[in-house]
């Protein structure tokens, strides 16, 4: 094994570090340690509070897809090496006690690609290892915490959980490398179009525990409203819990005020932190976060998964504030978020109108009609029929990816703001309402509905929205604004210009190149953007 700078590792005939520390030091971009580790090391180099943590590199993910034996020999030496600092950094030690360290798994894309990979938490628990957890922490933590590690590996690594920590170890890095090829990631990158080349890194973290005392706990912090737009602190918290309880819809949590009126100190430490990040990234940060013993721990941090409409809104929030000019606003705002905040929406007499038949938290904004499907499978079959569709779940699983693409609209009966299908119908596109209560689905099934994605709501029936244009909406018209002074082709509603019969990239890319500066179109905005985006293409 060849060795670099600052003892670190590396696979031979690689570019780069294969498995590094994250003590903030790291001078390797996103494209090699992935979003999660890029985050991780930017917070420690701000001294922020998060947990020690080593990553195996995006190189090495790539690798393993091709020779998987071969690839984890090379690494493992090091990878034992690298959990020696985690004890160090710790005082804790790897697979026995008496202050036994555990720790997470995470995957880490170069591109955030919320709930489509795999994670387990608490590894490195055995009998050993919770006896010595059960003399040295409170009430039931060891065993609670013993359960959670089994259910996590059984699900995602399948067969029986070793006994050998190490062994664990090595087959959950094995099982978070797979997960790339898994059918939701793949189903994921292909409707992103998305390079499936190459592969994730894999983040190797201490765990703190959430749900080790009363004031303990875990959540999800958007450092504004990734629904609406609000310039406000948006997110869920859950007493006694762990992160993934809170993702993944199952419990009932409650909303980010609670922790401001538990711990009103972590409350500001949290809120300090997540100001921070949004000026050293200049985006709207969505925070995972862990209490422990009423200490905060940052876990991870990414660009929030975001509405079309807080999309734009944002945008022009943090232009205002002086975090972004006036070329990234318009890199902010796609063609896509313009065509789905101009979507028709309901009028209040024809929604009034409409027998209301569930109703629950506004997870991302629009209307969409179709019948009601509980499986996703029959949910497929119906869209292959030509039918809409909107799919209703107790809640959603990464595996429901393939359903929740191919639905106009996603119901589910449990959830809050953060959970699965709610952060991942955001990224989608998809209209969501979540958490209707129990029962809704098998109440909804087979009914032709109606979503509204702004009021929360399923009413029964097909109700025509009614459709806005740009010139409508405060917010577009102040982008177009914008873009009218940096983009190579300045779009009007009218004038004596040339006409552009649309604003695909063909028809914009056939006006440029005729010479055309100033054209007229039905859809202002989205030409320009089409036009700053051709011209950034290489």
């Amino acid at each position: 094994m060849a060795r670099t700078a600052r003892g670190r590792a590396s696979l031979p005939n690689f570019p780069h570090d294969t498995v590094v520390l994250l003590d903030g030091q790291v001078q390797l971009p996103r494209e090699i340690l992935g979003n999660k580790g890029h985050g991780i090391d930017m917070m420690r180099r701000h001294n922020l509070p998060v947990p020690p943590a080593f990553c195996i590199t995006t190189d090495v993910g790539g690798r393993y897809l091709a020779d998987p034996g071969e690839t984890i020999d090379a690494i493992w030496n090091d990878v034992r090496d690298r959990l020696s600092w985690l004890e160090d950094q710790t005082s804790r030690t790897f697979g026995h006690g008496p202050r036994p360290l555990l720790v997470s798994v995470r995957s880490g894309a170069t591109q955030s690609m919320p709930g489509m990979m795999d994670t387990i938490l608490d590894l490195g628990i055995n009998d050993a290892v919770e006896q010595a957890l059960a003399e040295t922490h409170p009430g039931d933590f060891a065993r609670d915490t013993r359960q959670r590690f089994i259910r996590m590996y059984q699900r995602i690594v399948g067969g029986p959980v070793p006994a050998e920590p190490y062994d664990q170890l090595r087959s959950a890095i094995e099982a978070v490398f797979s997960s790339w090829n898994s059918p939701r990631a793949v189903a994921y990158r292909a409707h992103y179009g998305l390079d499936d080349r190459g592969g994730t890194a894999v983040v190797v973290q201490a765990m703190v525990f959430g749900n080790h005392t009363e004031k303990s706990g875990a959540g999800v912090l958007s450092s504004r409203n990734p629904i609406s737009g609000a310039d406000e602190p948006f997110g869920e918290w859950l007493p006694g819990g762990q992160g993934d309880d809170v993702v993944s819809g199952l419990v009932d949590v409650e909303p980010i005020t609670a922790l401001r009126d538990e711990q009103p100190g972590v409350y500001d430490e949290l809120m300090d932190a997540a100001r921070s990040l949004e000026r050293l990234v200049g985006d709207v940060q969505e925070i995972e976060f862990t209490v422990e013993d009423g200490r905060l721990w940052l876990l991870q941090t990414r660009a929030a998964e975001r509405s079309a409409q807080a999309a734009v809104r944002l945008a022009l929030q943090l232009r205002r504030e002086g975090l972004i000019d006036d070329a990234e606003t318009l890199r902010r705002v796609s063609p896509t978020h313009v065509e789905a905040v101009l979507q028709p929406c309901l009028q209040p007499e024809k929604r009034l109108a409409a027998p209301l038949l569930a109703r629950g938290m506004p997870a991302c904004p629009g209307v969409a009609t179709g019948t009601a499907y509980t499986d996703v499978d029959e949910a497929l079959a119906a869209v292959d029929r030509g039918e809409r569709v909107i799919l209703v779940r107790d809640h959603t699983r990464p595996e429901d990816v393939l359903g929740m693409l191919a639905a106009q609209g996603i119901v589910t009966e449990v959830g809050g703001a953060a959970s699965h299908a709610a952060v991942v119908s955001r990224e989608l596109g998809r209209v969501a309402v979540v958490g209707c209560g129990h029962g809704v689905a098998a109440d909804l099934a087979g009914k032709l509905i109606t979503v509204d994605g702004y009021e929360g709501e399923v009413r029964q029936g097909d109700l025509t929205p009614c459709a806005w244009s740009e010139s409508d909406t405060p917010e577009l018209q102040e982008l177009a604004d914008i873009a009218l002074r940096i983009s190579p082709l300045r779009a009007h509603p009218d004038g004596d210009y040339p006409k552009l019969e649309d604003p695909s990239d063909a028809a914009v890319t056939a006006a440029m190149k005729a010479g055309h500066t100033d054209v007229v179109s039905a859809a202002p905005l989205i030409s320009m953007l089409n036009a700053l985006r051709l011209q950034s293409v290489p």
